[in-house]
């Protein structure tokens, strides 16, 4: 098994979850990932940062349905634009199902 992660915009997450159709997806705000750390704004001459949350994706697939996931999430985040997200794999020893004891 393989923990697909994705680290995206809010905007975007009907779209992943489209994309998707099924699967078990945990959804936490994330502040402050990847190189761009917010955008410098001016107002009535004084600048600030102005941070944009972003939405981390964790699906857990099987092997075989590792490649047709990402390919979905990119598909569904891609617009050629700077921070249109970031998409990681992690392998997986194990996962156990704490109430029942098993994996």
């Amino acid at each position: 098994m393989k923990k697909i992660e994705a680290v995206i915009r809010p905007f975007k997450l009907d779209a992943v979850r489209e994309a998707l159709e099924k699967g078990q997806i945990q959804i936490f705000e994330v502040k402050g990932a990847g190189s761009q750390q917010g955008k410098i704004q001016c107002y009535r001459g004084a600048q600030y940062l102005e941070e944009e949350p972003e939405i981390k994706v964790e699906v857990i697939a099987e092997d075989d349905d590792v490649k047709q996931v990402r390919d979905s999430i990119v598909t569904a985040l891609r617009t050629g634009d700077l921070c249109d997200g970031e998409v990681v794999i992690l392998p997986m020893e194990e996962v156990v199902r704490v109430r029942i004891g098993r994996c």
